[in-house]
């Protein structure tokens, strides 16, 4: 996500040819995710697609109910009053169960159709969601990262994984990489991108699959991260890879720790149009985890 600290769009003439992963599935057609509290599939015993000689070195299995763990988690909620980039809608809420909670073993982010006129930082939005992050928690370089998601439907949503790194140094030098975004004008459209001081002005550099099942069941979106290159995939599918190109920090910023941020934007740039009919949807995590070379 652009500007700072939020998704950004990958536009069609910045993308490359993917292949595709997932199941078969069809995609829901309704533009409708699943109601709240429909259970979620279980996170596999193992994942799938570690490189050799890494091992895991931060995760969250989401067990137990509640809000998510503080020592591991906080909010970002810095532009609530201003308003978000993007042109985004929605106001992100800071431990409030009705937005982000972890129940039936996955971290459960909620967007509603609510103004929460009462927060001392309300921006005027209609709409509420969260935006969780590590940062201050837990930072790495290089590593093998793998977020297991089932991900929103519905016109007007936007969910992200992505990462940004943890300097003072103005967006876009410090580097972001977007392991995964969709929309919901595209349910099956996944998207991963990365932004640097050499793509400012411009969508990033990035790539596209097709997930058919992307809003109805669990994927594993991943990002292998390393010195010489960084490669995003979906299932142990890479759809896209970025290599460093030897010619500093503009075009390669990543050689520095940079945070995670899970999170469920509402209207913006990329989604576009919001429809209240589809109000509360949802963006499930069955697990986070962290590997990397020993």
């Amino acid at each position: 996500m652009n500007m700072l600290n939020t998704a950004t769009p990958v536009l069609a003439g910045f993308l490359l040819c993917a292949c595709g992963g997932g199941g078969n599935a069809a995609p829901a057609t309704n533009g409708i995710s699943p109601p709240a509290g429909a259970p979620v599939n279980p996170p596999p015993t193992v994942s799938s697609g570690v490189p050799p000689g890494y091992a895991l070195v931060w995760a969250d299995e989401f067990a137990g109910s509640g809000l998510p763990d503080p020592g591991k988690w906080s909010y970002d909620t810095e532009a609530n009053a201003t308003g978000w980039y993007n042109n985004e809608l929605q106001y992100y809420a800071a431990e409030r169960l009705e937005n982000s909670k972890v129940s039936n073993g996955a971290l459960v982010i909620t967007a509603r159709k609510e103004a929460l006129t009462s927060a001392p930082d309300y921006g005027r939005q209609a709409y509420t969601s969260a935006r969780l992050i590590t940062r201050g928690k837990a930072s790495w370089t290089y590593g093998f990262f793998e977020v297991r998601a089932k991900l929103p439907c519905g016109q007007g949503t936007w969910p992200a994984i992505w990462m940004l790194g943890t300097n003072n140094t103005p967006w876009p030098a410090n580097g972001e990489i977007d392991i995964m975004e969709q929309v919901g004008m595209k349910p099956t459209e996944i998207t991963g991108t990365v932004h640097t001081a050499s793509t400012a002005g411009t969508a990033g550099n990035g790539g596209m699959t097709q997930i058919a099942d992307a809003c109805t069941n669990f994927h594993n979106y991943q990002l292998t991260w390393a010195a010489d290159s960084l490669s995003i995939g979906v299932d142990s599918v890479p759809y896209f890879t970025y290599r460093n190109p030897g010619a500093g920090k503009a075009s390669w910023p990543f050689d520095g720790p940079q945070y995670l941020i899970l999170n469920l934007a509402i209207g913006g740039d990329m989604a576009e149009a919001v429809n209240d009919s589809i109000f509360p949807v949802q963006m499930e995590v069955a697990h986070v985890r962290v590997y990397q070379k020993q």
